[in-house]
């Protein structure tokens, strides 16, 4: 079947092509009468608007991109509900992209919405090879990572995250305390900046460190049988620190079954891991203050205020205590 055009719907209802189109674009002095025959004959026909050539008329196509590793991960897939939830508050819709730690794929995907003429960005993914937004010309906003000198980055203390996490387990008694992280670890700044939270306190109590890296996307069996190669091999261990609340849990679960006693905290503290595993203790990252900050300082640019750009923006984390099955849940 044929895609209705403009012509199409002037036809049905009786205009010309002219008058659509200023129906569409709310331009001009039209009746509400010929504004309403206009509407039901595009609603009959169901005429979609040329998109692009209406952002290139107003100048503004009122869509955001997002640019993120995975919706799969708990922590992402919150951050993108946030995120799409206040953009549509403000009247704006998103198209999200899913770049799956892909450096290639990432760039394909920016060069994708540039041509689609979105209002801004805002990326949460860490390629750090990629150079495309430097000359992107557009609103950017990053998520823990920084892309250039200009472009503002939202992110939570790491660092202190590392450390709290770390004195965590100190003051729940563990000594020989080692520190978990993604295999990605190394190119991510957030990772990198628990791990120094964690280093920092283990050299001012004169500890031995140890790290660990796993591959947080892997099917659960097998990083199951990892975590637990992990703990056979590492008896003397008393306290794991894990950056990811999913991987911690699997820690916690092979301590249960295996009923050994090391303590263990994980991160991001999730509304996930809050309502269904109360007892696992994490580092929450303010997820709804990390989205809510993201939209306001990029909608500042997509209105035109570059005043103050490539700002580093820090909000803080908590610590939250397992929950014991006496703690009431609202």
């Amino acid at each position: 079947m044929k895609r209705p055009t403009l012509n199409d719907v002037a036809k049905l209802a009786g205009v010309t092509p002219t008058t659509v189109s200023r129906v569409i674009n709310n331009r001009g002095a039209l009746s509400d009468k010929t504004k309403q025959k206009v509407k039901n004959a595009m609603e009959e026909l169901n005429y979609q608007p040329n998109a692009l050539a209406r952002t290139l008329l107003k100048g503004k196509s009122n869509i955001i991109g997002l640019i993120f590793p995975t919706t799969e991960n708990i922590f992402y897939g919150q951050i993108v509900a946030e995120l799409e939830d206040r953009f549509s508050k403000r009247g704006y819709k998103t198209f999200l992209c899913n770049s799956k730690n892909n450096s290639a794929k990432e760039k394909d995907f920016v060069q994708m919405l540039l041509a689609n003429q979105v209002d801004g960005l805002i990326v949460g993914s860490h390629n750090t090879d990629i150079q495309t937004y430097q000359r992107a010309y557009l609103p950017i906003i990053s998520i823990d990572r920084i892309l250039a000198d200009q472009i503002t980055v939202v992110s939570s203390d790491n660092f202190t995250g590392g450390l709290l996490a770390t004195q965590y387990l100190f003051d729940q008694g563990a000594r020989k305390i080692a520190h978990v992280n993604s295999t990605q670890s190394k190119s991510a700044p957030y990772s990198i900046e628990r791990k120094q939270g964690y280093f920092k306190f283990m050299q001012q109590k004169n500890l031995s460190t140890r790290v660990f890296e796993i591959d947080y996307e892997l099917p659960f069996a097998k990083k199951k049988k990892i975590v637990s190669e992990i703990i056979k091999k590492n008896r003397a261990i008393d306290g794991y620190f894990v950056a990811d609340d999913l991987t911690a849990i699997l820690f916690q679960k092979m301590a249960d079954e295996q009923q050994l006693n090391f303590k263990v905290i994980g991160y991001d503290g999730t509304d996930f891991i809050r309502d269904y595993l109360p007892d696992l203790a994490t580092i929450q990252q303010p997820i709804a203050k990390i989205a809510a900050t993201a939209v306001t300082e990029l909608l500042k640019q997509v209105q035109g205020d570059f005043e103050d750009p490539g700002k580093r923006i820090k909000l803080p984390v908590k610590l939250l205590p397992p929950r014991t099955k006496s703690t009431t849940i609202d």
